[in-house]
């Protein structure tokens, strides 16, 4: 499979998918987010491939959406239905893989790529790394499953706190809250990451997936409902006056002043 924004690399039952867009420190843009729809949903098909290890490629694992595709206007302007979508079917085929998903991440997981590596089995993360479920910053709300995912981790009431607060986390501090599975130093996120999926290869992988098809499966409807509440919320949250002062303030570089409205 040969793609633009992604790579994808298959040896034997393990396989590897690196964001790609080192220089835009893989924020996910239209043809990211399609491109990794399309790929984990040809993958549902593909029996051969037992472990799937996620990562980014440069400094970063992700900085989330891409906010420069916000600031188009006119003929150019995102189309929020359309990218909503095409959201929910990335994190849709990548949460009922038939496979054991691992996310490596180095450097930054923000908003929707935090939210991405929280859909993954097993997440590790390096100790200097920076987590945050931060849409609250420029107004708007977790999308890509955000909600699901952190209330499954860490239960509602915290849910709740971690996204009201859309506080940076690193490694260790992810890990006690239970937000992520592993830590691991500096620069060694993904040599970890392939070693447990080496040791995996050596497990009764058929029944673990089994497992997982179960668990998930059973949360599937859930996870629908969710995806479909953050479509609509973020098309509203899109048109408050705080998100045009959340996105202003970007690109001031300053402090956002919030009304609530």
């Amino acid at each position: 499979m040969r793609f633009q924004s992604i790579t994808f690399e298959k040896n034997g039952r393990l396989a590897i998918i690196s964001l790609n867009r080192p220089n835009a420190m893989n924020a996910m843009d239209d043809t990211m987010l399609q491109e990794l729809a399309e790929c984990f949903e040809l993958l549902k098909n593909d029996g051969s491939i037992q472990v799937l290890m996620l990562k980014g490629s440069g400094k970063v694992f992700s900085a989330g959406g891409d906010i420069k595709t916000m600031l188009r206007t006119g003929e150019d302007s995102i189309d929020m239905l359309q990218a909503m979508d095409t959201i929910s079917r990335m994190i849709r085929a990548y949460y009922t893989l038939p496979m054991i998903t691992i996310a490596a991440v180095h450097g930054a997981a923000a908003g929707l790529g935090f939210s991405l590596a929280l859909a993954s089995d097993i997440i590790i993360a390096e100790e200097n790394s920076k987590l945050a479920m931060n849409f609250i910053g420029i107004g708007l709300i977790p999308d890509g499953g955000g909600h699901f995912f952190m209330k499954e981790r860490v239960g509602v009431p915290k849910a709740k706190q971690l996204i009201w607060e859309g506080k940076t986390l690193d490694g260790p501090s992810a890990k006690s809250l239970g937000l992520i599975d592993q830590v691991a130093e500096k620069g060694t996120a993904v040599e970890q990451a392939v070693q447990l999926a080496q040791n995996l290869l050596h497990s009764p992988l058929a029944a673990m997936i089994e497992t997982k098809r179960i668990l998930n499966g059973h949360k599937q409807k859930e996870l629908d409902e969710i995806l479909a509440l953050e479509a609509k919320g973020q098309q509203l949250m899109r048109q408050t006056s705080d998100h045009l002062e959340g996105i202003q303030a970007f690109i001031e570089k300053r402090d956002p002043h919030f009304e609530g409205k």
